[in-house]
């Protein structure tokens, strides 16, 4: 209907206003389960379907960010799945990192098929550190990561059996995150019962280079640093998702504002299409919430496959583009 159809003068895109809060809706619901609020996949779709590949595309999917993902967070407090200490360290590392890649973007990518080959290399690498995650089965999981799954499985089976259903059964009411020491050297903490723990310089120092690559990309960092979390420091998803939405949140609000205060270069306007963000924000709201309440009742290997193959097959489509 042509009465829904809107024109948003920054950005240029004339669009039925019920479509991108449909679309964040559902992208946020199966990322947020990840820690991924789903910004990775609305710049593909802005610039690919809506053709929007002005640098400004970056800082609205700050916009998004910002507008979305409190109900996420809010949800993984809630349920207490929140590791505090993982948070501090990720913020602490990517929001520096956000004003060197505002730069990078303005700078150095202003073209859109360049622009489109960086993307597609970031999200290339992400998927291979996913499938290679699933792919090593037991052999990349940590004994505490392998006792998790384990219970989860008991417990799904448990439930099913008692009440003749086939979904998961979920986390009890004490599966939360309780924190055992932090420290310079090494975080470690609880949760149903398993301890996990990381080196907090290390995962400093991941941070603030997600930090420059998210704020380049336009999604806080959070689609970088939850499979890292996941891979190479053997953090469950469960308890990282909610520290990498908080994150991602806390970056994107400093990278709306460096794309909106900070001057244009090569006569490219870095100002972010705020009424378009919101709007894509409304609908990953409810999808952020939504994804978050489910989260308990979902093995992380579905998590995984979902995002994985998402990521994936657009890497692959913006590099083979390019060329």
């Amino acid at each position: 209907m042509d009465i829904l159809n809107m024109t948003f003068p920054i950005s240029g895109v004339t669009i039925n206003v019920l479509l991108p809060p449909l679309i964040s809706l559902a992208i946020s619901f199966f990322t947020s389960m990840g820690g991924i609020s789903g910004a990775f996949l609305l710049l593909p779709f802005q610039m690919s379907v809506l053709n929007y590949t002005a640098p400004s595309v970056s800082g609205t999917n700050h916009v998004f960010n910002i507008f979305a993902i409190p109900s996420g967070v809010y949800r993984y407090i809630k349920e207490g799945r929140m590791a505090w200490p993982l948070t501090w360290v990720v913020i602490a590392g990517t929001l520096p990192g956000v004003f060197i890649g505002y730069y990078l973007r303005v700078l150095f990518l202003p073209d859109p098929k360049t622009f489109k080959l960086f993307v597609g290399c970031v999200l290339l690498y992400i998927g291979i550190r996913l499938f290679k995650d699933m792919l090593g089965g037991d052999k990349a999981q940590s004994a505490s990561a392998k006792a998790l799954d384990e219970k989860f499985k008991v417990r799904a089976e448990e439930i099913r059996k008692e009440q003749h259903s086939r979904l998961a059964a979920g986390f009890p009411p004490d599966a939360v995150v309780k924190t055992i020491s932090v420290s310079l050297k090494r975080v470690e903490y609880e949760f149903w019962g398993e301890r996990f723990s990381f080196n907090t310089l290390g995962m400093f120092a991941l941070a603030f280079v997600v930090g420059i690559i998210g704020g380049a990309y336009g999604i806080g960092g959070g689609a970088i640093i939850a499979p890292f979390c996941v891979a190479f420091f053997q953090l469950p998803i469960y308890t990282i998702a909610g520290a990498s939405l908080m994150g991602t949140f806390i970056t994107s609000v400093a990278g709306a504002l460096f794309f909106s205060m900070l001057p244009a270069t090569h006569g490219a306007s870095p100002m972010p299409d705020w009424p378009l963000g919101i709007l894509f924000g409304i609908g990953g709201f409810i999808g952020m919430y939504l994804g978050a309440k489910t989260q308990k009742y979902m093995p992380q290997k579905f998590i995984k496959i979902f995002v994985g193959i998402a990521i994936m097959v657009l890497a692959i489509t913006y590099i083979v583009q390019y060329f």
